[in-house]
């Protein structure tokens, strides 16, 4: 029997790329901006919208629509480094934060709902902690599990119980963040979430593969953990001791590079993928510092080193705090 979806807080910081370069580089904000990656538009800023910027474009159309634009380059490791402030904000009112990617982070919404009055009052008092801690404006979405309550947030929005998959179901295939399965899908005529949901599983696991099984979970409001539920093994941690303290990013990065290899290894020899990742660090002066992340798809070993990697910069460049400085 497969397990209920888990009650979910979302909060959301928009343009979360465009706002870390802001705090980390002083690039304005409220100037026309864009961040681009591989020569296209990944994110922008609200003016740069207003000129008819978009996420998509090309350098070149977009500083045609926008002469007076701003292109910093994408950079994952200072949207990460930029959003640590920010989670731990949350957590000074809420326990079990899980970081989703930089911009964005969850919260089984049971405790905070309980504790601060009821979910839509918890809602507002995480985003106005944010803001008074951080000089972070962000959005908070509830809903029943991860994938519905980002969305949700994209609006504010709180799902009432047992209302995700009605909500989902006129989202465009696009929602599901995989373009390459939404360009597919709309070529055969599946256009909107619950057109996604209402093809069979087996179906979809025969032609789309795993990562295709998992966003028709999502798209129908399941749950998205592995369709094959099997018992892990004990012990999937893997752990690196060293005798001086890493204090530099490039030796984090070897660090990180070499604990994910092992993890994807281990999981890989009992038919297991990473879907959410416990990063944990000690400090010389004997402090644990400890952060989840979780992603909708599966992570490769590369993607495991990224976010161990973005993580332990963050915890190194002693960010907290900086961006509570951004006017």
């Amino acid at each position: 029997m497969t397990a209920a979806p888990v009650r979910t807080l979302l909060l959301w910081c928009p343009d979360w790329p465009v706002l870390a370069a802001e705090i980390v580089d002083g690039v304005p904000a409220t100037d026309p901006v864009a961040v681009l990656h591989a020569n296209r538009v990944v994110a922008c800023s609200e003016r740069a919208r207003a000129e008819g910027v978009r996420r998509g474009l090309r350098k070149r159309e977009a500083q045609g629509r926008c002469p007076q634009l701003t292109a910093v380059e994408y950079d994952p490791g200072r949207d990460a480094r930029a959003f640590e402030p920010v989670v731990a904000a949350v957590e000074e009112l809420v326990a079990g934060v899980e970081v989703v990617r930089p911009g964005a982070c969850a919260v089984a919404a049971r405790g905070p709902s309980r504790y601060l009055g009821g979910e839509e009052v918890a809602a507002e008092r995480i985003v106005e902690h944010v803001a008074q801690a951080c000089a972070v404006e962000s959005q908070v979405g509830i809903a029943d599990g991860v994938f519905a309550a980002g969305l949700a947030a994209r609006d504010g929005r709180v799902v009432p119980p047992g209302g995700t998959p009605g909500f989902l179901a006129d989202l465009p295939v696009e929602a599901l963040g995989r373009p390459a399965l939404a360009d597919l899908l709309r070529r055969l005529g599946v256009r909107t979430l619950g057109d996604f949901a209402a093809l069979p599983a087996g179906d979809v696991l025969a032609r789309f593969g795993f990562d295709g099984a998992l966003a028709h979970r999502l798209a129908a409001g399941r749950d998205h953990r592995p369709l094959a539920v099997r018992q892990p093994p004990v012990d999937l941690a893997v752990t690196a001791d060293h005798d001086e303290p890493l204090d530099r990013v490039d030796a984090a990065a070897f660090a990180a590079r070499a604990l994910a290899e092992r993890l994807h290894d281990r999981l890989a020899a009992h038919g297991l993928a990473c879907t959410r990742l416990g990063i944990e660090a000690v400090t010389a002066h004997g402090q644990e510092l400890h952060r989840v992340w979780r992603h909708d798809g599966l992570l490769t070993a590369a993607a495991i080193a990224d976010r161990v990697r973005w993580q332990l910069d963050g915890w190194l460049s002693g960010s907290t705090g900086r961006a509570g400085t951004r006017s």
